[in-house]
């Protein structure tokens, strides 16, 4: 006899929440983790490997361009004026992210990436141990078996090459919002992951003073070396104290000054940015830096996406902001200007647009606890260290936001 759908997700997800390592299986008061399994053959575990490798090569060849750029254009591409110093900051013993995450939807014509997120990527945790415990219950092979070592080693390296460029590396830390249950339990879950000997702080803690960075700990201010931190850049330039002093503008200085190692490193932030996708697709398009390899993969991975509106009575397109998250911001527009689908978070609205032919992401029917739900497949695809690595799929609307399914992945066969 079959258990309930209730039985079954206590079954798995419990265990883990007893562990204190995935605690968010439900958000906001809604089930995110599925207690279902979706199948994939070994052939398309390639494909995605291979996309992220090649895309990765791609990106990671623009960066040290961008990293010499004028000011005007890195503006252009959204960097804040407050971080422009940072991003510049070139750590060449790092690839240009330690961990990023490709976004790619299964279309008629093969694998589209949509977007990559390389500064602050989550999703990891559920990559990189829930898919294990689930296949493991499910009783099928995972995916990603193996590849918690790639995250250990790119930790290490990244360390290695701080030190060997001269940055001050004992004391390091771990950090993100204390009150956000799934950035704390990823950043704790990569602290104890990376064989580092770091502590966690919140980032309420955090202070800066004269040329350093500190943890606030009682009466005491903790020196910081090495910082991740599971916190937006874009964010951080635009911070300040309850006094109105700009401490973001502050922290970034630090980097740029090599005062203050962080992870992933200011690069990460280079590639975060959409606007970075239109520059590659306008390079593409004139013919111009890339090889004639490298002009297949984008041709054959990537979207069409400009700066401005080129879809307009000729196609379907999406508008994303430069930095929005979570499908904040998006809308899907018909090609004569109707919308079809929009997104409901208030944030990211003020910020500068691309224009990104739309594809469609592939229909699925999964087991959630009110029965089944027909919703659209994404797929992750993990980079780390420069290296395609775990998978991750997420189940939602047209628009893949924060409150979209987690959904596990297993192996045919």
């Amino acid at each position: 006899m079959m258990k309930s759908d209730q039985d079954r997700r206590e079954q798995l997800y419990k265990p883990m929440r007893e562990e204190g390592v995935f605690t968010w299986d439900w958000m906001y008061g809604e089930e995110y983790a599925l207690a279902d399994i979706h199948l994939i053959s070994r052939e398309f575990r390639e494909e995605l490997s291979l996309a992220t490798e090649r895309l990765g090569r791609i990106f990671a060849k623009v960066v040290p361009v961008l990293q010499q750029a004028d000011p005007a254009l890195l503006l252009e591409l959204g960097v804040p004026q407050a971080a422009i110093g940072a991003v510049r900051t070139g750590v060449n013993e790092i690839q240009p992210t330690m961990i990023g995450r490709f976004d790619f939807a299964q279309t008629t014509e093969g694998l589209k990436m949509l977007e990559c997120n390389s500064d602050t990527p989550t999703g990891i945790v559920e990559a990189y141990y829930v898919n294990g415990r689930a296949c493991h219950f499910f009783n099928r092979e995972d995916p990603n078996a193996g590849m918690e070592a790639h995250l250990r080693n790119t930790f290490a390296r990244a360390l290695e090459g701080y030190r060997r460029l001269g940055y001050e590396t004992r004391h390091i830390w771990f950090s993100s919002l204390d009150w956000h249950e799934e950035d704390k339990g990823t950043t704790q879950y990569l602290l104890r992951l990376s064989g580092l000997p770091a502590q966690f702080a919140p980032l309420e803690l955090l202070r800066v003073w004269e040329d350093r960075l500190y943890v606030k700990e009682g009466e005491d201010l903790l020196p910081v070396d090495v910082l991740y931190r599971l916190h937006a850049l874009e964010k951080l330039a635009i911070e300040k104290d309850e006094d109105g002093y700009p401490t973001g503008e502050h922290v970034l200085s630090l980097i740029a000054e090599r005062r203050l190692a962080i992870m992933n490193p200011p690069s990460a932030f280079l590639i975060q940015t959409k606007a970075l996708q239109a520059l590659i697709w306008n390079l593409h398009e004139s013919d111009q830096f890339f090889t004639a390899e490298e002009q297949t993969d984008i041709e054959k991975y990537m979207l069409p996406t400009y700066f401005e509106n080129r879809f307009a009575g000729v196609t379907d397109y999406v508008t994303k902001p430069i930095f929005g998250r979570e499908g904040g911001g998006v809308v899907i527009f018909a090609a004569q200007g109707e919308v079809l689908e929009k997104d409901q978070e208030e944030f990211y609205w003020e910020q500068p647009m691309i224009y990104q032919k739309r594809v469609e992401l592939p229909k699925i029917c999964v087991q959630t606890g009110k029965g089944s739900y027909d919703g659209r497949l994404l797929w992750g695809s993990f980079w780390i260290g420069g290296k395609a690595s775990a998978l991750v799929a997420r189940v939602g609307g047209p628009i893949t936001n924060n409150l979209s399914y987690y959904l596990p992945v297993g192996i045919e066969g």
